[in-house]
């Protein structure tokens, strides 16, 4: 099993906007392709400008492979289009995980 946190962080004042776009143009097409998320949400303490999302896949190549499947999907290079004309992020950053021996992702 793979989990991929994604961590948004958007220009302070433009989160609402941006998660809006998101909702209307990118979620579907995006679970489509990757599944329902484990998590998606707007960070309440700290960078109160991200949010956070974690998708969760068999490995490496099955991630591979629905992000292909994602990145040549029409409906979301629109959604790409529409969210860089937005210019409402502002970094982006990716981290793969693996679970611990003793974690037991079937008890959450």
């Amino acid at each position: 099993m793979l989990y991929d946190h994604r961590t948004y962080t958007c220009r302070p004042g433009t989160i609402k906007k941006h998660l809006k776009l998101y909702g209307e143009h990118g979620y579907d097409v995006q679970r489509k392709h990757l599944g329902q998320p484990v998590v998606y949400g707007a960070v309440e303490s700290g960078n109160v400008n991200s949010y956070v999302h974690i998708w969760v896949y068999k490995d490496a190549a099955d991630r591979a492979q629905r992000r292909a499947a994602l990145g040549a999907d029409p409906a979301w290079q629109a959604y790409l289009t529409k969210s860089a004309d937005a210019a409402y992020l502002v970094s982006q950053v990716n981290q793969l995980m693996l679970p611990t021996a003793f974690f037991d992702p079937s008890e959450t």
